[in-house]
């Protein structure tokens, strides 16, 4: 072997361990980038889902029989008919 083929190999091993080491930095970088991403999505979840059981208590409320009869009442002037007012229909 002459003497340009001892520096080579050697030259081209370093380069190669110090892509390497490049490399296994960036991958933990990335990773430990996306763990951090991946647990903000999970909390967004989490208030997304507190959100929306809100939400189904609010319309639950909003849809209730007796508040909706009220207000029948009250801002339509709604009221229940007699016995002898309602006829019925046969098809």
């Amino acid at each position: 072997m002459g003497a340009m083929s001892r520096l080579v190999i050697p030259a081209l091993l370093i380069i190669a361990v110090l892509m390497s080491a490049i490399g296994l930095v960036y991958s933990k970088h990335m990773s430990r980038k996306l763990f951090v991403e991946l647990q903000h999505l999970k909390q967004q979840m989490t208030n997304l889902d507190t959100h929306w059981g809100r939400l189904q208590l609010e319309q639950s409320a909003w849809t209730d029989h007796g508040r909706i009869e009220r207000i029948a009442r009250e801002r339509l002037l709604m009221k229940q008919p007699h016995a002898d007012d309602v006829v019925f229909i046969k098809p």
